[in-house]
């Protein structure tokens, strides 16, 4: 058997406590307000914060949060067990992971722009938590989190992402959205419910997956059964020899986003939202890629495999590579770097290339991978050296450079249905067929084993071997899952290759295409049926061609001229025609446009299986009808060899003359085409010269501006971090403030605050009724100031209590009769500093009319 068992991080163990891992940067502490403000205390969740601070500045996090939420929130420490119901919040300067369910922190290797903390932390719950796993990006710049959705997101945790309209600086969740890694797009109010409910959704019980049998659907047919069958019939792709266990996963997931219960809602729900069928489609075809994925496979690919199969073909100067699964193409160019590398350090390789082939069944992904572009967080995998040589940047991001993305052919593609790439020397599958149940494990092996060449290279993932089929291919090293093709097994297992290709018989079309009605034969179809015979037979061999070189039709036998292309199957006229005839044919196709009459080519000779074969050929464009309008017709003429004489006729001699003069022509114009394109070439050069050192000065400025703006970015945020804090605490100041002057305001004594000049700083409005004060006062010197109070010593009775720090108190009269009792104390700040005065004026008029009557009631 083949020992192929899908690796899933449920089977291993996990922590009990849930942990949902939240990432924010620049404005991410209002989102992270709003979601924990609707967290409820027993969610029986763990919370673990990363946010980008500053590494030289305290946090205020965990103290503005505890405001908005009755959970526990705390600063996250070395070796602390996460426990539910508990937010956990990253210091300053560190990465946090989670492993076993405890908190990992250490410092960050990267300078201070390049930290992906973020990444860092849902990366470590992937594979800590697996499918359990639930992460949510908030407001932030740049692209950290990403990475770290994807990795979660293919294992079949939960991912979600804040609606980039209602974040402050929303790249950060536009870049999650942009993968396609997002389960849950919503406002950060309503994130903590999504959530809650998705945990709530209990998991359905595994069923046995069906295949698809094309039947008539009916009330009693499987709703697994019917799933597929919508899904196969809108994307014509069969899942049923997935595994059962990863089919229901995906299914299990979207049937939570959702809120669905059953099976068989779930069914009748995406018969009624065909948007759903794409997004399960797109679930099921989730994979995890990066580059240089698993280090040590490349190290040895480069170190010995490759060099090695270099030194097995020395006279091929092309070598023919496919890499099935490819996913967004992290791993085909990865391939063709390391190939450039070892053609780089050995010599004798040099001028040697590699043509790459590359598929997936997932258009997004294929899409993704011809545009080549990824964002600056593949520096975690992809060495400095590595990127300045075969990355450029653009917009923020890397993209590949020219050399590298012309070495790879991108193409959609089905491993099981299509046809598969030959002649191949490397083939790389890596963690494909781990999706795939035994039966199709042991016939995609076999087509494997026929589509490369003697000694030709298998790689596979780390948890695929070739199984029984370790008689088709040896190890190279088994550890690396690296494998050689070998020869002397093609007998082994009879006709394997038969029952391998074409693909299985149970994967029936769920449409079938019905043969188009035949009408019934009159004179007039007979006809054209006859015209048609005699045109097939006698009349010379055609081909019909588009402005893009693709044939359109064929007339007669044109297997002597045309030769389908080894590979996947190309219609190109260019790719088919025979080396004797495509450089002349492509002249003569660019000729032909620029010209209403025909372009005629004689004596041309093609090597058939009868050996050579001359040939006349003309390349006309066609206007009329106009159906072929604008396309271009090759008409094929056999031309018979001449009966071999032993004397020379006159005629010959004139032939043999006509044709050397003719000759002696193209000779010239060559020799002149030759010169002009010399000239050409020569000028080229310079300027090529001239832009190669511009290009070269403008790379090393870019490079320095990128280094600044990452690190501009990184600081941005970090300050946009600390001022939010900063506003809240001002925001608590002023408040706090308010309450004061209020408090103030609210008791029957006046009170006038001065500085160490004596000038005024504050006061109460009780105050400016006996003191003349306004708000313009405020800075202004207490000699300067104008009251109702008999004191004219005021002021140096303040200036005496700041030198001696001894309070005066004295009873004054006003002039309104009036008495209050002045006392001036020092104004002692919190960290015990003399800054001022403050002087209070209590209004003991009652007291002293009391005391006068009583001394009067005395005396009487």
């Amino acid at each position: 058997m083949v020992d192929l068992v899908t690796p899933h991080p449920s089977d291993a163990p996990s922590a009990a406590t849930r942990i949902v891992g939240i990432g924010a940067s620049a404005g991410g502490l209002a989102a992270l307000e709003q979601l924990f403000s609707q967290i409820p205390p027993r969610s029986g969740l763990a919370y673990v914060v990363v946010q980008h601070l500053d590494p030289t500045q305290k946090a205020m996090l965990v103290d503005l949060l505890q405001r908005v939420t009755a959970i526990p929130v705390r600063q996250a420490e070395e070796m602390m067990r996460v426990e539910p119901d508990c937010v956990y919040v990253i210091p300053p300067n560190t990465e946090l992971s989670v492993v076993n369910g405890i908190l990992n922190l250490k410092r960050p290797a990267e300078p201070r722009g390049m930290r992906l903390p973020i990444n860092v932390l849902f990366s470590s719950l992937a594979r800590d938590q697996g499918e359990r796993s639930i992460a949510v990006i908030l407001s932030g710049m740049g692209s950290d989190g990403t990475l770290g959705l994807q990795e979660i997101k293919a294992l079949g945790g939960l991912t979600v992402v804040q609606q980039p309209e209602s974040a402050q600086f929303d790249s950060m969740p536009r870049s999650a959205i942009a993968t396609c890694s997002a389960d849950i797009v919503a406002q950060p109010a309503e994130i903590a419910a999504r959530i809650l409910t998705y945990v709530a959704q209990q998991p359905m019980q595994p069923e046995p997956v069906p295949n698809v049998d094309g039947a008539v659907e009916s009330s009693s047919v499987d709703p697994l059964q019917k799933i597929l069958r919508v899904l196969q019939q809108q994307t014509k792709h069969d899942f049923s020899l997935y595994k059962s266990n990863t089919v229901h996963r995906r299914i299990e997931r979207r049937m939570a986003i959702h809120s669905i219960d059953t099976l068989e809602l779930y069914a009748d729900f995406m018969l009624e939202n065909t948007q759903e069928v794409e997004l399960l489609f797109k679930e099921l075809l989730i994979g995890v890629t990066s580059f240089f994925r698993d280090a040590p496979v490349w190290q040895y690919l480069t170190d010995v495999a490759l060099p090695d199969l270099l030194a097995q073909r020395p006279n091929e100067h092309q070598l023919r590579a496919w890499v099935a699964g490819c996913s967004t193409g992290e791993e085909a160019y990865s391939l063709a770097i390391v190939f450039a590398e070892v053609v780089q350090r050995w010599p004798q390789h040099r001028g040697r290339t590699l043509q790459i082939f590359a598929s997936d069944l997932s258009a997004d992904a294929i899409a993704v991978a011809r545009r080549g572009q990824y964002s600056d967080s593949i520096c975690a995998d992809v060495s400095a050296e590595r990127l300045a040589r075969f990355f450029t940047v653009h917009d923020g991001s890397y993209r590949i450079g020219k050399a590298i993305r012309d070495m790879v052919l991108f193409g959609e593609q089905d491993v099981v249905l299509d046809p598969p790439f030959t002649k191949l020397d490397i083939l790389s599958c890596r963690n494909l067929m781990i999706y795939f149940d035994t039966e199709l494990q042991h016939r995609l092996l076999p087509l494997f084993y026929y589509s490369l060449r003697s000694s030709g290279v298998l790689l596979l993932g780390s948890s695929e071997t070739v199984g029984q089929f370790n008689r088709l291919f040896i190890p190279i090293d088994s550890k690396l899952r690296m494998y050689r093709r070998q020869d002397s097994s093609i007998g082994v297992i009879p006709d394997f290759l038969f029952k391998s290709f074409p693909p299985l018989s149970g994967m029936k079309k769920e449409l079938p295409v019905s043969s188009p009605a035949i009408p019934p034969q009159s004179a007039e179809s007979l006809q054209k049926a006859a015209d048609h015979l005699l045109l097939q037979v006698y009349a010379p061999a055609a081909v019909v061609v588009n402005n893009a070189g693709d044939i359109i039709y064929i007339s007669g036998r044109t297997g002597k001229y045309l030769e389908p292309a080894a590979g996947k199957a190309n219609w190109n006229f260019h790719a088919m025609v025979r080396d004797g005839l495509r450089a002349s044919i492509a002249k003569a196709l660019k000729q032909a446009v620029t010209q209403s009459d025909p372009v005629q080519l004689r004596g041309l000779q093609v090597q058939t299986q009868m050996g050579k074969q001359i040939v006349d050929i003309t390349v006309q464009v066609v206007q009329e009808p106009g159906a072929l309008s604008g396309m271009t017709m090759i008409v094929f003429r056999d031309v018979p060899a001449p009966p071999a004489r032993r004397g020379r006729s006159k005629m010959q001699s004139v032939v043999e003359a006509s044709h050397a003069a003719e000759l002696q022509q193209l000779r010239d114009e060559i020799q002149s085409l030759r010169e002009a394109a010399h000239t050409s070439q020569e000028e080229l050069q310079s300027a090529n010269e001239e832009l190669q050192s511009m290009n070269e000065e403008l790379q090393s400025a870019n490079e320095e501006l990128t280094t600044s703006k990452e690190e501009m970015q990184s600081m941005n945020e970090e300050l946009q971090t600390v001022n939010a804090e900063m506003q809240t605490k001002l925001d608590d100041l002023a408040l706090a403030q308010s309450d004061m002057k209020n408090l103030l305001n609210s008791t029957d004594i006046a009170m006038l605050f001065l500085d160490q000049e004596l000038n005024v700083r504050r006061y109460t409005d009780r105050a400016s009724k006996i003191i003349s004060l306004r708000e313009s006062d405020i800075g202004r010197p207490l000699s300067d100031l104008t009251t109702s109070l008999q004191y004219p010593t005021l002021n140096d009775d303040a200036t005496e209590t700041l030198r001696t720090l001894v309070f005066s108190e004295k009873q004054i009269r006003t002039n309104d009769n009036r008495w209050f009792s002045v006392r001036i104390l020092p104004y002692r700040r919190l960290d015990n500093v003399i800054d001022g005065a403050v002087i209070t004026l209590v209004d003991i008029t009652a007291t002293k009319e009391l005391e006068s009557k009583l001394r009067q009631a005395s005396d009487s």
